[in-house]
């Protein structure tokens, strides 16, 4: 999917140019995969821009740099607004914004002592991820097992993670397959390449625990949360592989994939082939509250202050 470049990117609390950001190769992130990130939507509301659930994606990234002991001097609040700054002096929305922070130029070495630490933000229009038709995606079980405990932390959203991720999607691509889902190291379906997974059986909606290598998604968290609020039983388990052969309905969720459903599984079809009533009725609350067709009754969004007749650069 190729870039639509915006005017502006925000770097270290200051506006710099498009082009002009850019880092040396002997940057410590390129050699060892030094970096956390975001991916948060940004949606066109009917009272103007607002993006979706800054704060939690905010707060995961510092939670994220925490982990890897990537000391920043921003709070979660500068994070924010900062977003919503780099959104208006774009002026392009819908979008895509995607905070990143990395260690720098320094020294050589694994140990990241002397390298700085330093933090962009970009955003950029972007639409589907996942291609398909309403009745959803096929997708295969990987070969490729998700990251074990232990070893890379999966609830932070590291660059080094998904190493693992672009195996499981370019395998499942090579295949015919638009997605591949990993299991854990103990055979449990963990995820896909970067999204969560739900599956519906006789009513019960059901995802995997972070304890299977799942990275706490922020739309996972939404979709819980109207699941429950419609009165959908939910339980977070441990899903068998064979749990995705035999459900009703399989559906991804995350801030590329929205909420998509799956059609099959190892060119098994997932219930009739088609979206089943459960993803149905929770993509089509979810879509309506994104849509600004519905209140922001979860207090989801943070909103974009932009003038009248502000031109829109998508």
């Amino acid at each position: 999917m190729a870039l639509q470049k915006t005017e502006k990117i925000w770097h270290n609390g200051k506006f710099i140019n498009w082009d002009d950001a850019k880092i040396h190769v002997m940057s410590h992130v390129v050699h060892y995969g030094s970096s956390v990130f975001e991916g948060i939507r940004c949606y066109e509301l009917p009272g103007g821009p607002a993006i979706f659930r800054a704060q939690e994606h905010a707060q995961r990234l510092l939670d994220s740099a925490k982990i890897y002991r990537m000391d920043l001097e921003y709070t979660r609040e500068q994070l924010v607004s900062a977003m919503v700054d780099l959104v208006k002096a774009n002026g392009a929305w819908p979008c895509y914004i995607r905070p990143i922070v990395f260690r720098g130029y320094g020294d050589a070495g694994v140990t990241p002592v002397n390298c700085p630490v330093e933090v962009y933000i970009i955003n950029y229009p972007w639409g589907k991820y996942l291609a398909g038709d309403d009745s959803g995606v096929d997708v295969c079980i990987s070969s490729w097992t998700r990251i074990a405990p232990n070893t890379l932390p999966a609830m932070a959203k590291s660059g080094a993670n998904y190493m693992n991720s672009q195996l499981i999607r370019m395998e499942a691509a090579v295949n015919g397959y638009i997605e591949g889902i990993a299991l854990d190291t103990n055979g449990y379906v963990s995820e896909g390449s970067g999204e969560n997974i739900f599956v519906v059986r006789n009513g019960v909606l059901q995802t995997a625990p972070l304890g299977n290598s799942v990275l706490p998604g922020i739309t996972r968290d939404a979709v819980l949360t109207i699941a429950r609020d419609l009165g959908i039983p939910v339980v977070e388990s441990g899903i068998p592989r064979e749990m995705l052969y035999i459900a009703d309905e399989v559906f991804f969720t995350g801030t590329a994939a929205e909420v998509t459903p799956i059609r099959s599984v190892d060119r098994i079809k997932v219930g009739k082939g088609a979206m089943g009533p459960v993803t149905k009725s929770i993509q089509k609350e979810f879509f309506a509250i994104v849509h600004g067709e519905k209140p922001d009754r979860f207090h989801w969004f943070t909103p974009v202050p932009v003038k009248s007749g502000q031109p829109v650069s998508v």
